[in-house]
């Protein structure tokens, strides 16, 4: 970006591709930026054109994508279906803006690897749509298993689930677990190293309705994702049990985002019999306060701020690749029956 008149940066001009479910949220946080503006935007449907016209008066809204790739813009949001991730990103970076991509990254291993190099080599600014990590729960928590707050870490659980929008290309696991190896992966700092998954598929052949996916990190610890779109509830949970405490995020209840349960098993030295030795600790629930800011204005703010200093997201591309190695490492797996796989990171990934 160049300086304007008075010495500072101008605001960042994003041209936004997708005005659905996360697209229309993109364009309104971008739009409501102190440092963006929202010129142009593009959606296939109508419908969507026409809200983005009637509640953004000044905003021009096409139904071609090249002509947002080709506009005055400085960095290009892509909120579309996953297929159509890589050949828009690849696209906008060729013609030199920064990329936003909502998660997954892209749905092939290949492209990801081709599309991180590709922005590595043309120094554009890539980031990836994984929202929990700029959670303030899931910043709290991180800080809290850092500081020991919950002892040794032994294992982590969670559910993303609903009743909701059936996918025509991607399955439960691909549409919802990347949310939640990015947020597991960023809390403990570190990717499994094995995966399994078994699922199903009711609706639609061929693409697995719920999926249950393990994930093996260092030494015992592993953890465990249920995704479904095909479920009573609506339920966004992460669970983790310490060997000093345990903790429960809830992302569906604003009231109590965080509990912390002083709950373990004591191991003494001194005893006579096995139930002496281990005993089982029941003590307070404490219930943090946790800002209340909007994760996704967080998200958005710091692909603002990267653009303007240049530096690398929390969430780049190299983020995005990783949770892609996960991801079809699991479907290699859920395509087997389950059977375990191991996921590998090239050298320049494991430390980046």
């Amino acid at each position: 970006m160049k300086f304007g008149p008075n010495g500072h940066l101008p605001p960042v001009r994003i041209g936004v591709i997708g005005l659905g479910a996360w697209g229309k949220n993109l364009l309104r946080e971008f739009s409501r930026g102190v440092h963006s503006t929202v010129p142009i935007a593009c959606d296939a449907l109508e419908e969507a054109r026409a809200k983005a016209r009637a509640q953004y008066p000044g905003l021009q809204v096409t139904s071609d994508a090249a002509q947002v790739l080709d506009a005055d813009v400085d960095a290009i949001v892509v909120a579309t279906p996953p297929a159509s991730h890589f050949d828009l990103a690849s696209a906008a970076i060729e013609r030199g803006k920064d990329v936003f991509v909502e998660k997954p990254l892209v749905l092939d291993l290949g492209q990801g690897a081709l599309l991180v190099d590709q922005a590595q080599r043309s120094k554009r600014i890539l980031m990836v749509g994984h929202i929990m990590e700029y959670h303030p729960a899931v910043e709290w928590l991180k800080n809290y298993i850092g500081n020991g707050g919950l002892g040794k870490v032994y294992y982590l659980y969670a559910t993303r689930v609903n009743l909701g929008k059936v996918r025509d290309i991607e399955n439960a696991m691909w549409s919802f677990a990347p949310h939640d190896i990015s947020m597991i992966s960023y809390l403990l700092g570190e990717f499994p190293h094995r995966v399994a998954a078994v699922g199903q598929s009711y609706l639609r052949p061929g693409i697995e309705d719920v999926v249950f996916l393990t994930m093996w990190y260092n030494e015992k610890l592993m953890a465990h994702v249920h995704t479904s779109w095909l479920d009573p509830h609506k339920a966004r949970s992460l669970t983790i049990v310490g060997q000093k405490q345990m903790a429960v995020f809830s992302d569906t209840d604003p009231a109590q985002r965080i509990t912390i349960f002083d709950k373990g098993v004591d191991v003494t030295t001194d005893y006579n019999t096995y139930a002496e030795y281990l005993t089982l600790r029941t003590g307070e629930v404490h219930i943090p306060k946790v800002d209340n800011a909007e994760p996704l204005a967080i998200e958005c703010q710091h692909f603002i701020d990267r653009v303007r200093d240049r530096q690398s997201p929390r969430s780049d591309g190299v983020d995005g690749l990783r949770v892609l190695r996960v991801l079809a490492a699991a479907q290699q797996s859920l395509q087997s029956g389950g059977t375990p796989v191991d996921v590998s990171f090239p050298d320049e990934e494991k430390t980046s």
